[in-house]
């Protein structure tokens, strides 16, 4: 599917300055943007709808962790005495 991106004087001349300091062509730079910022984008909708469904879980059933045991449990990472995730209640 062509597509067109429309860009003011400004922006192709910032474009094309950034791709030149890279040795990259001016499209390659505008690919990598877009890619860029379409993940970020993703990441951000797929966190909001993660956060929306726990809230509405928390609200069916109050089942969580208080911040205590988050960063108790978080605080054995990486050591000798790593724990399991702590059980969520009421």
């Amino acid at each position: 599917m062509p597509t067109s991106v429309k860009l003011d004087d400004k922006m192709k001349s910032r474009v094309q300055h950034l791709a030149d300091m890279q040795h990259r062509s001016a499209h390659w730079i505008m690919r990598e943007a877009i890619r860029d910022y379409v993940e970020r984008e993703e990441a951000r909708i797929s966190f909001k709808q993660e956060a929306l469904a726990s809230w509405s879980s928390y609200k069916k059933t109050g089942r969580h962790l208080n911040g205590e045991e988050v960063r108790d449990w978080l605080n054995t990472w990486g050591s000798d005495n790593e724990k399991e995730s702590p059980k969520c209640h009421k």
